[in-house]
C-alpha cells in the first residue's frame, strides 16, 4: 500500500455519509449530555488522527501488510465492519437506545483498530485506541 490508502478514504466515506445525513435532518441529535471537557477533546483528537491515517500512509510510521494475502483479508474484514455498521444505521435510524450507541461506536473503533493492526499503523493504532475509549464512552453516556 503506498502513501496514499483509497480504501481508507472509501471507508471514511461510508461511516460519514449517515452521520451527515442525520445531522442535516435533526441539527439537535448529535448535542452531548455528557459534558466531560477531557473526554470531548481526546475523542476529536481520536477521531481525527483515524480519519488522517486512515487515509495517509506517512512514511516510517506504518510497516505495511505483514502477511501474504493481507489485501483481501484487509478489504473482507473492512467491508464487513462497514456493512454492519450501515445495517445498524438502517435499522437503528430512529431515537437513541444504547444498542444502537453501541453498535455504531464499537463498529468504527474495530475498523479503525483493526486497520491500523493489518497495515501496522502505530499511529492509526494510538488514535483508534484513544477514540474507541472515548467515543464508547460518551456515546453510552448520551445514550442514557
Amino acid at each position: 500500500m503506498s502513501w496514499f490508502n483509497y480504501y481508507g478514504l472509501i471507508a471514511i466515506a461510508i461511516i460519514l455519509t449517515p452521520n451527515i445525513i442525520l445531522s442535516i435532518k435533526d441539527k439537535t441529535y448529535f448535542e452531548n449530555k455528557f459534558n466531560n471537557k477531557v473526554f470531548l477533546v481526546l475523542e476529536q483528537i481520536g477521531r481525527y488522527g483515524c480519519m488522517i491515517f486512515m487515509v495517509f500512509n506517512i512514511p516510517y510510521t506504518y510497516l505495511g501488510f505483514w502477511f501474504d494475502y493481507a489485501l483481501p483479508v484487509y478489504l473482507a474484514v473492512c467491508g464487513t465492519l462497514l456493512a454492519v455498521y450501515i445495517v445498524g444505521w438502517i435499522f437503528l435510524w430512529k431515537g437513541k437506545s444504547l444498542i444502537k450507541a453501541l453498535l455504531l461506536s464499537i463498529t468504527p473503533t474495530l475498523l479503525f483498530l483493526f486497520s491500523g493492526i493489518i497495515i501496522s499503523s502505530f499511529p492509526l493504532i494510538f488514535f483508534s485506541v484513544l477514540f474507541g475509549v472515548c467515543h464508547i464512552t460518551i456515546s453510552c453516556k448520551n445514550a442514557d
